[in-house]
C-alpha cells in the first residue's frame, strides 16, 4: 500500500523521484508539430522530427536496419 505523500520521509520521496525520473527516460511520447510532422520524444537531448511519409520509409527499412546493426554491432556505441 503507498503511504499518503504527507507521510513519506524524505529518503522515501527522494525514492520516488528517482523512480519517477527512470519511468520518464525510458518511455517514448509523440506528438504532431507545427508543421504537421511526428516528433518521438525520449530518445535523447532532442526530438526525432520526421514528415509521414519519412516514417513511412523508415519504418519499411526496419528489417535492413536492425541487419545493418547487427552487422555493426562492434562498431557502435551504445547510449542508456
Amino acid at each position: 500500500m503507498t503511504k499518503d505523500i504527507n507521510q513519506m520521509t524524505k529518503a522515501e520521496l527522494q525514492a520516488e523521484i528517482e523512480k519517477l525520473k527512470a519511468a520518464k527516460a525510458t518511455m517514448l511520447t509523440m506528438k504532431v508539430s507545427q508543421k504537421g510532422a511526428v516528433s518521438v520524444y525520449g530518445m535523447g537531448r532532442f526530438p526525432v522530427t520526421l514528415y509521414k511519409s519519412q516514417w513511412e520509409k523508415l519504418l519499411g527499412s526496419a528489417d535492413d536496419i536492425k541487419s545493418f546493426i547487427e552487422s555493426n554491432q562492434e562498431k557502435l556505441a551504445e547510449k542508456a
